[in-house]
């Protein structure tokens, strides 16, 4: 078969890893790729945003299985798109992708169907934000509606914070702003939950625990993900039960009547307040960096299971290595704000070992030469039966590449490792 895989991160590299070990795989073509799917695959520099020219590509590549990674293009409605041509696409409609478009329309399905959540406000102008929030006890989290690449989420310690993240998202700091998200703030630990849907069956995909901030203690500016940890630490059968019957099968009900079906993988950003589950937010795409630190425990075929999703035929059955997973991601210094793009010169000569994964995020081949091109540069991953040899070895790996133009947290997993 030959695959096309859209995105450019690490997520999309490690997808790319992952499908390239099957036997069924002829040749995979990646939209636009990076440094690290070119060496796997074939990289073809177009914008995601143009599904005419990804159309071109699809049949003049033959491809059999559109692979989609990141967000945008399924809220745009990429799967809608090629709906009556003659490729598989793994990845939601239009419909079901506004669980991760628009907040608000998750939040109403949350009310509707009694789904266990923050409480909350929905507001269209600045003046009745800033109104509300005067009532409000604090801390209190405030959110742009839309898409912000997970930057879009102020956590406020005042009434001040508050008008200050009001007045940046109505500005455009996260892009066109129609209504903005007041909700309460749940006390408790996050969690990464994901599942896979054909459409009729669900399965478990594995859990995992997401470091946001910058700084090390979770301090410093929201990111799109430091690193993160699977298994989260809290899972267990019971919170699993609860998580399922709470949140994934009413949300999923939800979408049947709106008159659909969800075909993919669906991440559900939860947090956990006394082993009692509550929905943060939805996203309708495998998380990154859980991406990165989930797959390389996936012992079954990941192509074969994309495909009985798209074709409604999922099997109940995946099967996992026993090890834990940790990643770290290496940034370009100044993101989450404004970066550099720079030189890595040492990555070619970083050697690893059975169970640990270098993968490229942000990163494009100038003239044989590897540069940074995004904030998220490399994501160091390792496998062990400890948490505490998984994080020693991803930093070690990311010491040995010595690039003074990044930073990255040496914390990672400090809630599973103890000194």
């Amino acid at each position: 078969m030959n695959i096309g895989i859209i995105g450019s991160g690490g997520r999309e590299h490690s997808i790319c890893v992952s499908i390239n070990k099957s036997k069924k795989v002829k040749k995979i073509y990646c939209f636009p790729g990076n440094a690290g799917t070119a060496k796997i695959a074939q990289n073809i520099n177009i914008d995601i945003g143009n599904f005419y020219e990804i159309r071109e590509h699809v049949k003049k590549k033959k491809i059999d299985l559109l692979v989609i990674g990141p967000e945008k293009p399924l809220v745009d409605g990429i799967t809608d798109f090629f709906k009556d041509d003659e490729v598989l696409v793994f990845g939601p409609n239009k419909i079901c992708s506004q669980l991760e478009g628009s907040k608000i329309f998750t939040k109403k399905i949350c009310e509707k169907y009694k789904i266990p959540t923050a409480k909350f406000g929905i507001f269209k102008n600045k003046k009745d934000a800033s109104h509300y929030i005067k009532s409000c006890n604090f801390p209190l989290v405030v959110k742009a509606d839309g898409l912000a690449s997970g930057k879009g989420v102020y956590i406020c310690e005042n009434i001040s914070n508050a008008n200050t993240a009001i007045k940046e998202i109505f500005n455009g700091k996260f892009g066109l702003a129609k209504n903005i998200l007041i909700e309460e703030f749940l006390s408790g630990e996050e969690m990464s939950f994901f599942i896979l849907s054909d459409g009729k069956k669900i399965i478990n995909f594995q859990t995992a625990q997401d470091h946001k901030r910058a700084l090390e203690g979770d301090k410093g500016k929201n990111t799109g993900g430091m690193g993160a940890y699977s298994p989260s630490k809290l899972n267990s059968h019971d919170l699993e039960s609860k998580i399922k019957k709470k949140i994934i099968l009413p949300t999923l009900k939800a979408i049947k009547e709106l008159g659909t079906k969800y075909v993919g993988f669906l991440y559900a950003g939860l947090m956990i307040v006394e082993n009692e589950p509550y929905l943060i937010e939805y996203n309708v795409r495998m998380g990154d960096p859980e991406c990165q630190t989930i797959l390389p425990r996936l012992k079954t075929d990941l192509l074969d299971l994309m495909i009985s999703c798209c074709k409604g035929k999922l099997k109940k059955k995946i099967s996992w290595k026993k090890e834990k997973s940790l990643c770290i991601v290496l940034c370009a210094k100044g993101y989450p704000e404004k970066y550099l793009k720079k030189e890595i010169k040492n990555l070619d000569k970083l050697k690893t070992n059975q169970g640990d994964y270098i993968y490229h995020a942000g990163t494009i081949n100038k003239n044989g030469k590897i540069f940074s091109n995004g904030g998220r540069v490399i994501n160091a991953v390792c496998l062990s039966n400890e948490f505490k040899i998984c994080r020693e070895k991803s930093l070690n790996l990311l010491n040995k590449l010595k690039w003074k133009n990044g930073f990255f947290r040496k914390d990672i997993g400090y809630k599973v490792i103890y000194k």
